[in-house]
């Protein structure tokens, strides 16, 4: 703060907020983020997929690596999941979505792509970004298969043991 507080009347206007509030402590709202195509790009992670997406206003079209949202994820537990932000957030069908993803397996690849659709929604909009937050969908998921330690069998359990 560049302002110094000398008296005690001092004190009781920055504590009461009559001051004048300083530039750092003003809040300023978000401006959305966009690229020249009207296009909003974030990354999503979970597990080992990492997720690129873009979003751009459209018929609610969701295309991943080249296909189909109902070709690639052919589970419909995983085509919920991808749906999940625009349910929550209330803009179902309103967007078009772009991904491409790459590493682990099927529903890591879901949950990165709904990472990163929460996340480009919230910048594309960001008055959504309060919705998706409660629903924490802009929060990755850190959980990760543990290693495998030397002197184990796998990542806990240990070799059967043998008296004799």
């Amino acid at each position: 703060m560049s302002e110094q507080i000398n008296s005690l009347e001092d004190l009781q206007a920055a504590v009461s907020g009559d001051a004048a509030l300083a530039p750092e402590t003003m809040v300023t709202p978000r401006e959305p983020v966009r690229d020249a195509l009207g296009r909003s790009y974030a990354t999503g992670k979970r597990k080992d997929a990492v997720a690129r997406v873009w979003i751009r206003p459209g018929s609610g079209k969701v295309v991943v690596n080249g296909k189909e949202m109902e070709k690639y994820f052919a589970r419909p537990v995983l085509q919920m999941v991808l749906r999940q932000p625009f349910t929550v957030a209330g803009v179902a069908g309103e967007f078009d979505v772009m991904a491409t993803v790459k590493g682990g397996g099927l529903s890591g690849q879901a949950g990165a792509v709904k990472h990163g659709i929460s996340k480009a929604l919230q910048l594309y909009e960001p008055s959504l970004r309060g919705a998706l937050k409660a629903a924490g969908f802009l929060t990755r998921d850190s959980r990760v298969v543990e290693r495998k330690k030397y002197g184990k069998r796998k990542a806990r359990r240990s070799f059967q043991f043998s008296k004799r």
